[in-house]
């Protein structure tokens, strides 16, 4: 888990630099026809951090977590992500992944083992949701034309 916690920090350090040269009206446009704009994909990697927190802290507690499933297309919606500053959007995502990071850095051992659902999903080891977190974290910055990003170690 220390790697993975580095790579981590080290990814979302490099894509907040470059994140951080696309200007608040740009990033407020859709960026490809009918998707999200940046503004709303960076939204929806706030509210993966925010939904992974709550997985891997409330894990640790447990032998087996439940977890409602993440309505993706609502949730952006509902916070209205498209309006917000972009300045702040990039921080907020940035500072709650170095968080994100810490809390992976001190993550038990023996609790990796513990089983997490989510939603409709099939079972899976909370070591494996961490792991699938920075995939899913790189899968995304590739899309906001990050290119390198999902190779990044």
């Amino acid at each position: 888990m220390q790697q993975l916690a580095e790579e981590l920090t080290s990814v979302v350090e490099r894509a907040a630099e470059a994140l951080r040269a696309v200007g608040d009206t740009e990033a407020g446009q859709s960026y490809r026809p009918g998707g999200w704009s940046r503004k709303e994909l960076l939204g929806h990697l706030i509210d993966s951090a925010s939904n992974n927190h709550q997985r891997f802290v409330r894990a640790q507690g447990v032998p087996f977590l439940e977890f409602p499933k993440y309505e993706q297309e609502e949730w952006v919606g509902r916070q209205n992500y498209r309006q917000e500053s972009w300045p702040d959007l990039v921080e907020l995502w940035r500072l709650y992944n170095r968080h994100l990071a810490h809390v992976i850095r001190a993550f038990p051992a023996e609790k990796l083992e513990v089983g997490c659902k989510v939603g409709p999903s099939e079972p899976m080891k909370i070591g494996d949701v961490i792991k699938d977190y920075l995939r899913h974290l790189k899968h995304h910055l590739s899309q906001l034309g990050l290119q390198g990003m999902a190779g990044m170690r």
